[in-house]
């Protein structure tokens, strides 16, 4: 499927890219050889191939949940660069108004 220079100009400008006459000839071919492939793949029978969300077998390393408990909080906070009140103390990211 070739693609004219009329709709890489309107692709270009939904990306919101500006080309150079050189480059809009570039991408005219480039683009056109990939839907050209992509027409190509369509043709391929797949009827025989079950639907997948991944080619990679589903193998992730799971441990099963169970409670343990946490580190006392005089702990966590020792590594925090400023606490107050028993929480962690952290700049202000936006200001009040008065």
């Amino acid at each position: 499927m070739a693609l004219t220079i009329e709709e890489v100009r309107a692709i270009a400008r939904l990306a919101r890219l500006q080309l150079t006459a050189e480059e809009e000839e570039r991408f005219a071919s480039q683009l056109s050889d990939v839907l050209d492939y992509a027409a190509r793949l369509r043709e391929v029978d797949t009827s025989e191939i079950p639907p997948t969300a991944s080619v990679l077998p589903m193998s992730a390393p799971l441990r099963p949940d169970e409670v343990r408990p946490c580190l006392p909080r005089e702990q966590l906070l020792a590594s925090a660069p400023d606490s107050e009140g028993g929480l962690f103390r952290v700049p202000r990211v936006l200001e009040l108004e008065p």
